[in-house]
């Protein structure tokens, strides 16, 4: 209990981020829960993989939240998502196994730098041209593949890759966004399952499922799905830019820190 306020006020800022930008939170979450984590003295060679575990667990929840409430406002294009879930969920159990076969050290790295470039993206708003239609089915499916893997490796909703790839597919930035924190929901099933599967034979702080340590999971999700639909809603009724920036620059605070930590 007394770590449960520190899950709480991490789980309202991730639920309100996933909301509003459609990524899930990880790039926020992942750092800090390492963070907790070894404040709470939990084994090293374990900690990262149950940081992205725990992680994806969370999405489970906040892209339900925040899913629901993108399609109020019919931002959620359902015929993508149908067509791209069976790529994902493969991709995310993919990456769940070769998560689980990768140093500690290994995954922080590159955690670390993925996070660095989706940052960058969002503050200098590097968004592709819209230049041509979505794919057809083998395009979909290979595209929620790699966005599947990509996530699982990292423990994000999907919505960096999403996204702009959907935005260079001329569909409009509130449906990118609406659409990709509907897809957040089979890329967690997908990854959690397989952060899971493979953390049953480690030895980890009790209670947990696999990789997912589950009082934190708890506290988190009570916050953000809360908040996650605040975050949904506030992108159809105001101006997010500065705020997006801001968020930007806390992703490249944590991911430095994190980066320093494991080179």
């Amino acid at each position: 209990m007394e770590w449960a306020f520190a899950y709480l006020a991490l789980g309202a800022l991730v639920g309100l981020f996933s909301g509003m930008f459609g990524i899930g939170g990880g790039t926020i979450l992942v750092p800090v829960l390492l963070i907790l984590f070894k404040m709470q003295h939990f084994p090293a060679p374990n900690i990262m993989h149950l940081a992205l575990g725990t992680s994806m667990a969370t999405i489970l929840f906040t892209s339900l939240a925040s899913m629901y409430k993108h399609h109020q406002h019919g931002a959620v294009n359902w015929d993508v998502v149908r067509i791209m879930t069976p790529g994902i969920l493969f991709g995310t159990a993919l990456g769940a196994l070769c998560a689980a076969s990768v140093s500690p050290r290994g995954l922080g790295i590159f955690f670390a730098l993925f996070v660095y470039c989706a940052a960058i993206q969002i503050l200098f708003e590097l968004r592709p041209q819209a230049s041509r239609q979505l794919p057809g089915m083998t395009g979909m499916t290979l595209t929620g593949m790699f966005t599947g893997w990509i996530s699982s490796l990292v423990s994000i909703g999907g919505g960096t890759v999403v996204v702009p790839f959907l935005i260079w597919c001329n569909v409009p930035i509130r449906n990118a966004i609406g659409t990709s924190a509907a897809i957040g929901f089979p890329v967690a099933i997908g990854g959690t399952t397989g952060y899971i599967i493979t953390g049953l034979s480690s030895p980890l702080p009790s209670p947990n499922l696999g990789f997912v340590y589950l009082p934190s999971l708890l506290w988190i999700v009570l916050a953000s799905v809360i908040t996650a639909p605040l975050g949904a809603k506030a992108v159809h009724r105001m101006k997010i830019g500065l705020l997006r920036k801001l968020f930007a620059i806390l992703m490249l605070i944590l991911a430095t820190h994190l980066l320093i930590k494991f080179i």
